[in-house]
């Protein structure tokens, strides 16, 4: 067992290697039963192979990787098949390609069509295997880690450790107290790893040089100032270190490459979803005949107002109150609605016509601005960015995540903009629709 422990990790990138071997051999020994030239050194083979190795690396980094033993195995899976997915998407797309040739008589054809739907299933099947085998392998080597929990409150315990119970195979819980207990340092000792969550600062500096000293690990949920620390850069003057932490702005082609990418994606995505959009469209009108669309008005860059629409999923004049966990004023169609995120989808019009970006923090109402505002000061540092369809709020939290929580995921985004990051956002959404029961939890009454 001492022997596995220290090759833990690479036993892991063995277990990955043979994942993504196997889900290659499955797409092109199945593609190759009706085009032999796959199977050989070939233009073609050369072509679809670079293509799925580089786009493969690119994507799968994108959807967060072989994170075995970080993530659950369904989230892990999920996000390496749908990278999966698009890659076979584009590798079958180079085969069409390089087989419009004059042999054929340029005609373009999507040949052995079967075997790539075959080969997407295997992959997944692959996929799920490997992901479930690699998290059994971690955790049978890496117990759960003896986990003390440190907040600014006692109220704020249950709450932690919700969000912490869902990994209990890598966090064992063994202790949650405030930032002011006496006996803290004994607590610390005991543990692995130590969360700290909304801890005064003066407080959490100390109480993280305790973590140091006897070599912990340590979880921090960030204020404003970590985040503008984190993307600064190490600057020298003389002998005297400091992090350069200036306000991130725009470039002119960051702007352009932005917008043009908004106008192409929301013209793409409205004729893609069109029928969608039907669908939708009916389902409204058959349930209670009332308006297809709901607008509202919303605040975007700089505070600017605009109207949101969105496919109406409330009964009509239900008032501008979010909704709350099991809101009578939902109707059936607007649950499935906004189960799938499809209520969602008129904002492309929106982005269209330059209200609205395809990432960026979501417009709030008008009267969440200044509630929200009042009790976060900083919550108004959301609005130095187009709202947007997206972010790390959409992907990363849940609907009735917490106005405080949803600063931190925005100016995360804010403060770490480049046009790669947008792609990469993006790219996880796609996951959010199978996570729709988690992410549209809605607000408790309180």
């Amino acid at each position: 067992m001492s022997f596995i422990k220290r090759f833990r990790n690479s036993i892991i990138h063995i277990i990955e290697l043979m994942m993504y071997a196997l889900c290659m051999a499955a797409l092109f020994l199945l593609l190759g039963i009706e085009n032999w030239q796959i199977l050989n050194i070939s233009r073609t083979s050369i072509m679809m192979g670079a293509t799925f190795i580089v786009m493969g690396f690119l994507l799968v980094r994108a959807y967060g990787g072989y994170d075995v033993g970080v993530r659950k195995s369904r989230p892990i899976a999920i996000s390496l098949a749908i990278a999966l997915v698009i890659d076979d998407v584009m590798t079958y797309l180079v085969l069409v390609i390089m087989n419009t040739n004059d042999e054929n008589g340029r005609r373009v054809e999507f040949s052995s069509f079967g075997f790539f739907i075959l080969a997407i299933i295997i992959q997944i099947i692959v996929i799920i295997f490997f992901t479930n085998i690699g998290n059994a392998f971690y955790f049978a080597v890496n117990p759960a880690e003896k986990t003390l929990i440190v907040t600014g409150q006692a109220s704020e315990h249950d709450k932690i450790k919700a969000a912490i119970d869902i990994f209990n195979r890598r966090y064992t819980i063994t202790e949650a107290t405030v930032a002011d207990d006496k006996g803290l340092e004994e607590s610390i000792k005991k543990a692995d790893s130590v969360f700290f969550y909304d801890v005064p600062k003066k407080k959490l500096e100390e109480l993280t040089g305790i973590c140091y000293g006897y070599k912990k690990s340590v979880y921090i949920n960030p204020e404003i100032s970590d985040i503008l620390l984190h993307s600064g850069r190490e600057q020298f003057f003389a002998d005297l270190p400091f992090y350069q932490a200036g306000a991130h702005h725009m470039t002119f082609e960051q702007r352009v490459i932005k917008r043009l990418g908004d106008i192409f994606i929301s013209l793409l995505g409205l004729i893609i979803a069109s029928p969608l959009f039907l669908i939708a469209a009916l389902a409204i009108k058959r349930e209670d005949g009332g308006s297809v669309f709901f607008r509202q008005e919303r605040a975007t860059i700089g505070g600017r107002v605009f109207r949101i629409i969105k496919f109406r999923t409330m009964r009509e004049n239900a008032g501008v109150a979010s909704a709350v966990k099991d809101d009578d004023r939902i109707t059936r169609a607007g649950r499935w609605l906004r189960k799938y995120r499809i209520d969602e989808l008129p904002q492309l019009i929106n982005i269209l016509k330059g209200e609205m970006s395809l990432v960026g923090p979501r417009p709030e109402m008008l009267e969440n601005v200044e509630k929200y505002t009042a009790e976060l000061p900083e919550f108004r540092y959301r609005l130095r960015k187009k709202a947007g369809l997206t972010g790390y709020a959409q992907v990363m939290g849940r609907y009735n995540t917490t106005s405080r929580d949803k600063l931190i995921l925005d100016l995360m985004y804010i403060e770490n903009f480049s046009i790669l990051n947008d792609i990469r956002i993006l790219l996880q959404t796609v996951t959010v629709l199978f996570k729709a029961d988690e992410s549209t939890e809605a607000f408790d009454e309180q």
